[in-house]
């Protein structure tokens, strides 16, 4: 619990907008983290909702998650610092604070090389307060109980986050019941692009046209050095060249908060400094959402099916629960144009407007909570929250955040039906 309260405590801000209202950049100041892009640990915000629209009731939930707050990712980067920590000591080349950095590493060692990959502790308990704030914010879906439904990447940190997450919903209801499932006949819905999916297909690839342009944007970084320079007196004779250093101990930094060992690199490199830099490197993640966007295609036509089995009455479903990666969720929020990041815009210094790295950082999330009015004739409402705040769609609404379900169905199956 200390872990996740250590993170907590970095995002006090309470805000009274959605979060695309705010310019990214002063976003940045108000929080640096979220600099780390898709290695920001989830921020839990008070994030005020807009007031239900008369008549009508929340009562259908769909969902896709990114699994919680995790070690990193391969063996490699532990594996790496390990060996050139190890040589510089013993050739006496690195700072004082070098050394500081490697006691405290070399302290961490076991636990970090026998925890790759994994989900963390903070990473368990976001998926229950983001259960329970679902729980909270949509009573009415689950109040009265009923049947949810689960799948998971076969990744052992989204099974664990999609039990976290589960576990959290029955202790708000016992009366929920919760069927999870990590097969590879569900791959299609959470992790299409996964080898094992038997329905696995090729989508159409592409280049976001900021690309042709990305020489107007002028980036200098000189960080990787700047904190080699810090660690180590000299690299003569380590392994590894200076960029490759200096982006191990990059990733190392923003992948701290997540396992509760920030201070493992005081004195060697600071937010502001990541936070410097992150417009450039967002550039280059958007073009990394962007070029597989269709590649999500089945997970939005999975989402569009069984909504539209709940509103026929083909089903009784409360929610539908996804839970996979940064590498479906990013490419997703492309698709389906979630506040402008289907904007594609030309001028790359326009891209931190519609797209922010750190909307798919550990257990981000969308919900797309359904209303139904109990005048007969009313069209079913949609609402899309993005990790909690009311976002945007590309669809037409005279009462926004609310849009209805058969513009959301008409216009997304089109984007589903470019082959």
């Amino acid at each position: 619990m200390k872990r996740f309260i250590n993170v907590l405590v970095l995002c006090l801000a309470v805000i009274t907008t959605g979060a695309q209202d705010i310019p990214a950049l002063e976003q940045l100041k108000a929080d640096p983290r979220k600099a780390y892009g898709t290695d920001y640990p989830y921020c839990f915000e008070e994030t005020p909702l807009s007031k239900t629209p008369s008549g009508y009731k929340p009562f259908y939930i769909s969902h896709y998650g990114r699994h919680g707050s995790r070690y990193y990712w391969n063996n490699m980067l532990y594996r790496e610092l390990d060996s050139l920590l190890s040589k510089a000591h013993t050739l006496g080349r690195l700072t004082a604070e070098g050394e500081a950095f490697r006691t405290k590493f070399m302290a961490a060692k076991d636990e970090l090389a026998t925890g790759v990959s994994e989900l963390s502790d903070l990473g368990w308990e976001q998926h229950q307060r983001i259960a329970r704030a679902m729980y909270n914010n949509f009573t009415d879906v689950f109040k009265k109980g009923g049947h949810v439904f689960a799948i998971s990447s076969l990744t052992g940190r989204c099974v664990l986050s999609m039990a976290s997450f589960c576990e959290e919903l029955t202790q708000c209801n016992p009366k929920i019941e919760i069927r999870e499932q990590s097969a590879r006949k569900t791959l299609d819905g959470v992790v299409p692009t996964d080898r094992q999916n038997p329905l696995r297909r090729s989508y159409p690839k592409s280049t976001p046209r900021f690309e042709k342009n990305r020489q107007q944007f002028i980036y200098t970084d000189s960080l990787r050095e700047t904190v080699v320079r810090r660690v180590f007196t000299s690299t003569e004779g380590l392994p590894g060249n200076m960029n490759h250093i200096g982006s191990n101990l990059i990733n190392l930094y923003t992948s701290l908060p997540s396992i509760g060992h920030d201070g493992m690199m005081a004195g060697i490199i600071s937010d502001d400094e990541i936070a410097k830099r992150w417009e450039g490197e967002n550039l280059g993640s958007y073009a990394w959402v962007f070029g597989p966007r269709y590649d999500m295609i089945p997970v939005l036509r999975d989402i569009i099916k069984k909504a539209d089995d709940v509103i026929n009455g083909q089903s009784e479903r409360l929610a539908d629960l996804r839970f996979g990666h940064d590498t479906c969720l990013g490419p997703l929020t492309v698709l389906m144009g979630i506040n402008g990041a289907d904007r594609d815009p030309e001028d790359p210094y326009e891209v931190k407007n519609c797209y922010q790295n750190w909307q798919t950082g550990k257990a981000s999330n969308l919900q797309l909570i359904f209303y139904r009015s109990k005048k007969k004739g009313q069209s079913v409402l949609v609402k899309c929250l993005l990790n909690g705040h009311e976002a945007t769609l590309p669809l037409p609404s005279e009462l926004y955040p609310y849009y209805k379900w058969e513009d959301f169905k008409k216009i997304y199956t089109e984007r589903c039906d470019i082959q």
